[in-house]
């Protein structure tokens, strides 16, 4: 009995590791996960866009901008020199192509109020898309104002910062996440339906089956794939659905133009889903590849935390991943109303990564049943 019990463990170990796909499950996988998960989840805000709006062009409003940049809080992005006749033109749409977070405007009396020890006032708008991150920004600005203030004048002057939040005044968390949740959701359902799609009708023996039929590899592919996005489609449309009517989600934006760009970004999931099921051998195999590729898109995609609160080399990872484009798509025409102009950035990002991926994930399924 012994010896059955220690020959069948010793079967195990072998059977695991001669199985290359399997020791990279063991092995390689915790420590990406450990990686990711230690560095990309932060509740830290820094490294906020900044928009600069200075109608005063002074010294003191210089050295106010110097003082917002300098620490690791606020990146000037944007510094203009508005007049009179063309203030503060193009915040929102900055704002909706996601290029800032926040604007200070400084008015032209502003350096007056100062050396006069006079009452100054300071415009702060910032994207309350993130009601968190929003707040938190609001606060860090407001603190380098008046420490400012004081540092220049000795007293503590009674600065008035108008505070403004564009489109999530009232600061709900709900209208973040639920964005997130939909693109998530999308995400997560098509790439494991596809990945375990071809190993599965292999383990059946119905692959074989299929082949010997007039049917083509070409359509024996777009028969399943169509029938898997249909299947996301649907989960996304039930996901806007109850975020729109139950939560009371704001969907200031093109319904056409979502679905429209959900198909673009289909196009990436569908292939992702693809090529995992080409090169693994097992469902198990292909539904451990879709599910940790799936928890890297989700960490690096911005849902839960900006992009910008993490590491560098994080933040140069998240570019081949297409969820972080189909995120902020999400949110900017839900919550900002954004177009094709603003989200331009996103959608060619999004739609190279997809054709690239997919194409190679078809000619590899061409090979596996020729």
């Amino acid at each position: 009995m012994f010896r059955a019990y220690t020959g069948l463990v010793k079967k195990e170990f072998l059977q695991v590791l001669r199985d290359k796909n399997m020791l990279r499950i063991i092995f390689a996988v915790p420590i990406i996960q450990l990686m990711v998960l230690g560095y990309a989840v932060t509740t830290d805000v820094k490294d906020i866009d900044l928009d600069v709006y200075d109608f005063n062009q002074s010294q003191y409003s210089r050295e106010l901008v110097d003082a917002a940049g300098a620490g690791e809080y606020f990146t000037v992005t944007h510094d203009l020199q508005p007049t009179s006749q063309h203030p503060v033109y193009d915040l929102h749409t900055r704002f909706q192509a996601g290029a800032s977070e926040m604007a200070l405007i400084i008015p032209e009396n502003f350096s007056r109020d100062l050396t006069s020890n006079e009452n100054t006032t300071i415009g702060l708008v910032a994207d309350g898309s993130n009601a968190s991150s929003a707040a938190t920004a609001l606060g860090y600005m407001s603190q380098i104002v008046r420490q400012y203030a004081m540092d220049k004048t000795g007293v503590k002057l009674p600065i008035e910062i108008r505070r403004r939040v564009l489109y999530n005044p009232e600061g709900e968390s709900v209208y973040f996440m639920v964005p997130g949740i939909v693109a998530t959701l999308l995400t997560m359902i098509t790439i494991m339906l596809t990945s375990m799609a071809i190993v599965r009708e292999k383990e059946m023996g119905t692959l074989e089956q299929l082949l010997v039929t007039p049917i083509t590899g070409s359509s024996l592919l777009a028969g399943k794939l169509s029938a898997f996005a249909v299947l996301g489609i649907f989960e996304m449309s039930f996901a806007l659905a109850v975020g729109v009517l139950w939560f009371g989600i704001p969907f200031v934006g093109s319904p056409l133009l979502l679905f429209g760009l959900s198909a673009v970004y289909l196009i990436a999931t569908l292939g992702i889903g693809l090529f995992f099921s080409t090169i693994t051998s097992t469902q198990q195999q292909a539904m451990f590849f879709a599910w940790f590729f799936s928890i890297f898109a989700i960490l690096t995609s911005g849902f839960l935390t900006p992009i910008s609160n993490m590491p560098d080399w994080i933040q140069y990872l998240t570019y081949i991943n297409p969820m972080r484009y189909f995120v902020s798509i999400v949110r900017g025409i839900m919550m900002r109303g954004a177009g094709i102009p603003e989200l331009i950035g996103d959608i060619y990002p999004m739609l190279i990564f997809g054709v690239a991926i997919f194409t190679i994930a078809a000619l590899r399924f061409q090979k596996r049943v020729s």
